[in-house]
């Protein structure tokens, strides 16, 4: 794993250091003690040599700072402890005493607090407790300094409100990791002849008496709990620059986005500390300003962008086509920044694309971001951040800024982490017809937008949930998907849609063969293994996914027209309202009636139906119906036209559970279950005399008569049937649905259970209702 540049590494490490003195207490001697130094450190853990062993390791020893006696060196002479070598050395010198003074000479000693009282064995991060006080340098002026206090401390990454703020001024709060190098000790403006002053944005926030108050009161709270000087002992000393006034860069914007642009040292405070302006040449401009030094983040030089094949702002006002550094250098009569003056431009540290990290928003300081690296251009990491609007998901940070950190970071700190945005679904009922309401979420893929192959890179697809989704999408599914996929390789892209429609649908398995089937001479393609799964089989298949981007509108149309559902229903174009092919006003049968196929209904064999009051001999009946009734689906959704069926629950079980094929794609050839007529001995169950029900349908020798073809009745008809039948508490699931007389005659024990979310054996008992409906209408309307 990567580490996250050298300053969440630091955090880690104890408030010891190697090589400081201490003194132990001596076990081979009782209530003595001896000098010891620090060989190394593990957490609370130090690894330590007595004075006097030299280089000789053997005798090195681990304890532990919470539970050793352990002290800062001249605690035996202030409590009158003996203080003598161990045994094993106890020869070695005559005066120990002077060997001591040696030793002792110009060494650290282990600060008190660190081994006794609350801070003790505290990491480095650990020891700036809340209410501390620290210094912060003023962003427009390195020479000004302002007290600030520690609200929180998140894993060394510290939330400050300047001395003089209430919680009423949180906005204000400054973020800052506690190496950066304009935190310093409360104290240090002073000892360095600094000017202690409010933040020149803040001063006209309060009175100059009131922040003088709010000074004194800071340094007051400061000298009450002093900051360790530990917490100080990783931060850096800033080299020297080699900046002139009047030289060209390259920089990192501060004020837009993914934006480098040319700026130009307009000042130079001293050998630590210059100022650049960026370059605008435009008549309304407003300087924009930032102090830097040697090591700011973000400073490149002249021709960095072109090197390395990055898109450089030009400045505001500029004349001409394109920018060129050289003319542009020579018109202004400057000179550019030498590389010398840079720190190391090409090092990335190990950074590579599509790794992850954990970011702060730089639009939102408190936000820490799940977040992917798109990018790597020398030191430069171009992020995009999860969870976060689209305008403002991308930011360019550099390699060694202090506000990346590793995957993990937060939750080891237990900091809110901004995750991925994901389609947020309730638990509620899968529908196969009405279109719910959904949070638009989109699934966004590292982008090479700025690359050569922009030819094999798409923007986004669009999945319009409002649209027509044929026979073989489940439309409670599609209503789940993300609003859009994309933008990215063309390959990956679509592949992911395809994934996600094939798992949408009725039957994945039935729409993976469909697709298999899809292919165009004209399309540029590369195959691409996707599956399936549905009631524990895994069906896999290779299809033809294009690679150009300009193929995209072509290749989703032919998906839509192969799956028989609304050509908008997902590709590069967004329906926002409505849809350009009026989709919305179809129903399924409308657009999917025998699949879209004008094919007349076969007439049934002479003599299979018979006239209103004639009984026809059973054995006859059976025969017939299962020569007109037992056919080879050859589409999955198919409108069963079946028998009535009156045997009971646990036949019909058997029967349903052996309609699925078992070979590795499912099988298109099986009969319809439902369709069989089953030879019982047992006399029906249903009265002899022609009766009328209370929905005014007419019931004869057990079957049902329709004074009204199925095919034209409205939602509420079928609702007013469904009342009238042993599943009248069903009822509310056709209302909600929208289940009309056409959407009836398409259902199966299949569809039933999924979309309406039943069991088995209320499944079932409906069911048989709708085979009823089916035998109907096939009796009396199919012709």
């Amino acid at each position: 794993y990567i580490s996250v540049g050298d300053s969440v590494e630091l955090s880690l490490q104890s408030s010891f250091q190697p090589g400081m003195k201490l003194e132990v207490a001596n076990r081979s001697s009782p209530d003595s003690y001896w000098v010891a130094s620090i060989i190394t450190t593990c957490g609370q853990l130090l690894l330590l040599r007595f004075s006097g062993y030299g280089d000789d390791r053997k005798a090195d020893f681990w304890c532990d700072v919470m539970t050793a006696e352990l002290h800062p060196v001249g605690w035996c002479a202030l409590n009158n402890k003996n203080l003598m070598p161990p045994e094993a050395i106890k020869e070695k010198y005559s005066d120990w005493t002077e060997f001591l003074v040696q030793d002792l000479t110009g060494s650290r000693t282990a600060p008190a607090n660190l081994l006794e009282g609350p801070l003790r064995g505290k990491n480095t991060v650990d020891l700036i407790l809340e209410d501390s006080v620290l210094e912060l340098q003023d962003l427009s002026d390195p020479f000004l300094y302002w007290p600030a206090r520690v609200i929180q401390n998140v894993g060394g990454r510290l939330r400050l409100r300047y001395a003089g703020l209430t919680d009423e001024h949180r906005a204000q709060d400054a973020w800052i990791f506690y190496l950066d190098v304009r935190l310093r000790p409360q104290g240090w403006a002073l000892e360095n002849r600094l000017a202690l002053q409010p933040p020149t944005a803040l001063r006209p926030l309060k009175s100059a008496p009131d922040w003088q108050k709010a000074l004194e009161d800071a340094q007051l709270d400061g000298q009450k709990n002093p900051l360790p000087l530990e917490v100080f002992k990783d931060h850096v000393d800033l080299p020297r620059h080699s900046f002139r006034t009047g030289m060209k860069l390259e920089m990192v914007s501060r004020w837009e986005q993914l934006q480098i642009c040319p700026v130009s040292v307009t000042k130079v405070y001293n050998d630590v500390y210059f100022q650049v302006t960026l370059d605008d040449a435009s008549v309304d401009a407003t300087p924009r300003r930032v102090v830097c030094h040697a090591n700011t983040p973000g400073i490149l030089p002249v021709q960095w962008c072109l090197k390395n094949g990055v898109g450089l702002e030009r400045p505001r006002g500029f004349e001409g086509q394109d920018f060129d550094w050289a003319d542009y250098l020579k018109q202004s009569g400057t000179e550019a920044a030498p590389e010398s003056c840079f720190p190391d431009v090409s090092s990335n540290r190990g950074f590579a694309k599509d790794m992850w990290l954990e970011a702060v928003n730089p639009h939102r300081p408190a936000e820490v971001c799940v977040a992917q690296i798109t990018q790597v251009r020398g030191r430069l990491l171009w992020l995009r951040l999860e969870g976060v609007l689209k305008q403002l998901s991308e930011c360019l940070v550099d390699v060694e800024s202090m506000d990346l950190f590793p995957v993990g970071w937060c939750e080891a700190n237990a900091y809110p982490l901004t995750a991925p945005i994901k389609a947020v679904c309730q638990k509620q009922k899968k529908i196969a017809v009405v279109q719910p309401e959904k949070q638009s979420v989109l699934i966004v893929y590292g982008s090479d937008s700025g690359s050569a192959n922009g030819r094999y890179t798409c923007s986004r697809i669009f999945v319009n949930h409002r649209c027509f989704s044929g026979p073989y999408l489940n439309k409670g599914r599609i209503a789940e998907l993300p609003q859009a996929v994309g933008p990215g390789k063309c390959t990956l892209v679509l592949k992911e849609l395809l994934s996600m429609l094939i798992n949408a649908a009725y039957k994945p398995g039935r729409v993976l063969k469909e697709l298999q089937e899809l292919q165009d001479q004209s399309w540029e393609c590369q195959e691409e293994t996707l599956k399936a799964k549905y009631k524990g089989k895994t069906y896999r298949s290779t299809l033809q996914i294009i690679r150009l981007a300009d193929q995209i509108p072509d290749f989703c149309r032919k998906v839509c027209l192969k799956l028989q559902c609304c050509p908008n229903l997902f590709g590069p174009v967004l329906v926002t309202d409505k849809c350009p092919e009026n989709c919305s006003l179809q129903t399924k049968t409308k657009y999917t009636y025998y699949y879209g196929k004008k094919r007349k209904l076969s007439k049934p064999a002479a003599g299979d139906e018979t006239a209103e009051g004639d009984v026809a001999k059973p054995a006859r009946r059976r025969k017939k119906r299962k020569a007109i009734f037992v056919q080879k689906k050859r589409r999955s959704t198919a409108v069963d036209y079946t028998p009535d069926s009156d045997e009971e629950e646990d036949e019909d079980m058997a029967l349903q559970s052996g309609s699925e094929g078992t070979s590795s794609e499912p099988r298109e050839d099986h009969t319809d279950a439902s369709s069989v007529e089953v030879a019982s001995s047992r006399p029906r169950r249903a009265a002899s005399l022609r009766r009328a029900n209370s929905t005014g349908h007419v019931e004869e020798e057990g079957q049902l008569v329709l004074d009204r073809n199925p095919l034209e009745w409205s939602v509420d008809e079928v609702v007013h049937f469904i009342n009238s039948t042993d599943c009248a508490s069903l009822a509310n699931i056709f209302q909600e649905q929208d289940i009309d007389g056409q959407a009836l005659l398409l259902l199966t024990l299949p569809t039933v259970q999924e979309c309406m979310d039943l069991k088995l054996g209320p499944a079932i008992k409906l069911c048989h209702q709708i085979e009823r409906v089916k035998v109907a209408f096939y009796r009396q309307f199919a012709n």
